[in-house]
């Protein structure tokens, strides 16, 4: 059983961040980004490659500085402080540990440098190798571990520094998939219940609906949505959330009254009367469901069902109105006034 990082912080508060804004080589990276995160919360920042989420990330480490706005921790403006001082911990997609040195050395090290007593370092080490569930590699060195030890050893890395705030910067991304989807509840249990903010950059929807308790959704810079996964799935505040969060995307229809009608493709369901006729174009089983493209008069759709569900070639697909979600086709933005 892993245990949570509750009794390794350090003193915390919530951590605030009040219309920050970013320009680089007078680009717009961020504008006006708003966000709050709770001790003990982990919020992911989601998007696209160049939408603002590592910016973000480097604004509250002390990396960078905004070109406006404010980050406070805990009450207390930071925004100005040096990196040094913000008692900020990161974890990076690179593991970036000492390849020469043994997995207790890679934790030890950075204690030493900050003056930690020896039997403190050794009582620390012993508290994180134990709560990561590494203490029988403690001796290896990076090279003889795999990609999920590795990346265990850096969030221990972290954990050692008691901080303020947690940064977790793509940590999974250099992982595949499977290992992925095994250290995914692992770190949503070691990052849980804890008493430090903790921000977690990713650009996998997956994952961070699966790690997060709330998800910011970003794209140029701007912050689109921020809720629960499960709000973010059942009420997308726009098309682009309504795209960015779900697999496979949504479907989305244009209708003749200034609406886009979505529907994502797991609502969608073979009916004998009404809805629309469909042509099947493609399938992919998955073993527990098929996921089929079908050509039909408003464009091709994607459609989720059953993987042991028999599909005939031609069909008719409908949908129940509590599935619809309906954005204005000018701005975007969802809407309750068009008309089915």
């Amino acid at each position: 059983m892993i245990n949570t990082i509750a009794s390794g912080a350090g003193p915390t508060g919530d951590l605030r961040l009040e219309g920050l804004n970013r320009r680089i080589a007078g680009r717009q990276i961020l504008a006006g980004i708003d966000l709050a995160v709770a001790p003990g919360e982990c919020l992911a920042l989601l998007g696209p490659s160049g939408c603002g989420k590592s910016t973000i990330l480097r604004l509250i480490a002390g990396l960078d500085r905004p070109d406006g706005g404010r980050i406070l921790l805990a009450g207390r403006d930071i925004t100005a402080l040096a990196a040094g001082r913000r008692q900020v911990a990161m974890v990076f997609q690179s593991y970036a540990l000492y390849p020469h040195l043994s997995v207790e050395r890679n934790l030890s090290l950075g204690m030493e440098l900050r003056g930690v007593p020896r039997q403190q370092q050794q009582q620390e080490a012993d508290r994180v190798l134990s709560l990561l569930q590494l203490e029988s590699f403690r001796s290896r060195r990076p090279s003889e571990l795999s990609g999920g030890q590795r990346q265990r050893v850096a969030l221990a890395r972290a954990l050692l520094r008691r901080p303020q705030v947690f940064l977790l910067d793509e940590p999974m991304s250099n992982l595949d998939a499977q290992l992925r989807e095994e250290l995914r509840p692992q770190l949503r249990a070691i990052l849980c219940g804890g008493e430090a903010p903790v921000v977690y950059v990713t650009h996998d929807q997956q994952e961070a609906m699966g790690i997060a308790d709330r998800i910011a959704v970003l794209q140029d810079g701007r912050l689109q949505q921020c809720g629960t996964p499960q709000e973010l799935y059942t009420s997308p505040a726009n098309v682009v959330v309504a795209r960015f969060i779900g697999r496979p995307q949504i479907n989305l229809l244009e209708r003749g009254d200034g609406c886009l009608l979505g529907i994502r493709p797991e609502h969608l369901q073979a009916v004998e009367e009404g809805g629309v006729a469909v042509r099947v174009l493609s399938r992919e089983w998955h073993g527990a469901s098929q996921q089929l493209t079908v050509a039909s008069p408003h464009g091709d759709l994607r459609w989720t069902t059953g993987g042991a569900q028999p599909i005939n070639d031609q069909l008719r697909l409908g949908w129940q109105p509590q599935h619809e979600h309906r954005f204005d086709l000018a701005t975007g933005l969802r809407c309750r006034s068009c008309t089915v």
